[in-house]
């Protein structure tokens, strides 16, 4: 019977030294039965002043706490560690690269709300977590799925955002089924979440708003400059690479 692991990680930081302080996490089997986890954890590394400001996670708080390692969490993610279950995140790239320095190596299948809400909320004029909290209306639910598991929800605090992402997922389930009729929407989810998405227009620098493949017919100076000098994602690639095999 599968299980769907729902985590989300606070840091000392955003940058490749920075280390896990926090894990939130939601795990879900078949039958809908939920175990939810929320657990300080200490590290060596400082904890950031940019980081403190935005979850109000100090060094008092996590003195005398153990290691990532040691939390609850981490001993049960291990035992189920295999391809029958499922590991989910809102931008899985950042919290999957934070338990990784912890010495975790995936077996799971990956499901990636952000990647999945870009699929199937294309429109959206964002996909982040707190956006999508109110543009979908899910604070109208989180009272009493809060209350249920005894969770407090605020922003930029994992379990309160493992709570958000929980009814999101649950709201990317439907869009699935929608889109997909007949396909098992988590098998799906985990197909979108490693296939590339087309990105329609520009959402930064002098062309913001523009479509990109007028762009490329018009400015080829300008794509060049920005395949040579930015570090474009996989999604731009994907959107340069499909728009000039047609020019």
């Amino acid at each position: 019977m599968a299980k769907y692991i729902l985590f989300d990680t606070e840091t000392t930081g955003n940058q490749e030294e920075d280390r896990i302080i926090q894990v939130g996490a939601m795990i879900v089997d078949s039958k809908g039965a939920v175990e939810v986890y929320d657990e300080l954890c200490s590290t060596v590394l400082p904890i950031k002043i940019e980081a403190m400001a935005v979850h109000g996670i100090t060094p008092e708080l996590i003195e005398g706490k153990g290691t990532f390692a040691e939390t609850n969490f981490y001993k049960v993610l291990q035992t189920l560690n295999n391809q029958e279950n499922y590991l989910i995140a809102h931008n899985m790239p950042f919290d999957m690269g934070m338990i990784q320095k912890e010495g975790f190596e995936s077996n799971l299948q990956i499901i990636d709300t952000l990647r999945c809400a870009k699929h199937l909320l294309k429109d959206s004029t964002s996909h982040a977590l707190q956006y999508l909290r109110y543009a979908l209306e899910l604070y109208k639910l989180e009272k009493d799925e809060a209350e249920k598991y005894g969770i407090i929800i605020k922003p930029h605090d994992a379990i309160g955002d493992v709570l958000v992402m929980k009814l999101l997922l649950s709201k990317l389930v439907a869009l699935t089924k929608e889109a997909f009729p007949g396909v098992n929407p988590m098998v799906k989810m985990e197909e979108l979440t490693r296939t590339p998405i087309f990105i329609e227009t520009f959402k930064f620098g002098k062309y913001k708003g523009r479509k990109i493949a007028e762009v490329c017919g018009e400015d080829m100076g300008y794509i060049n400059w920005m395949m040579d000098k930015m570090d474009l994602d996989v999604d731009m690639k994907y959107t340069l690479d499909k728009i000039m095999g047609h020019i």
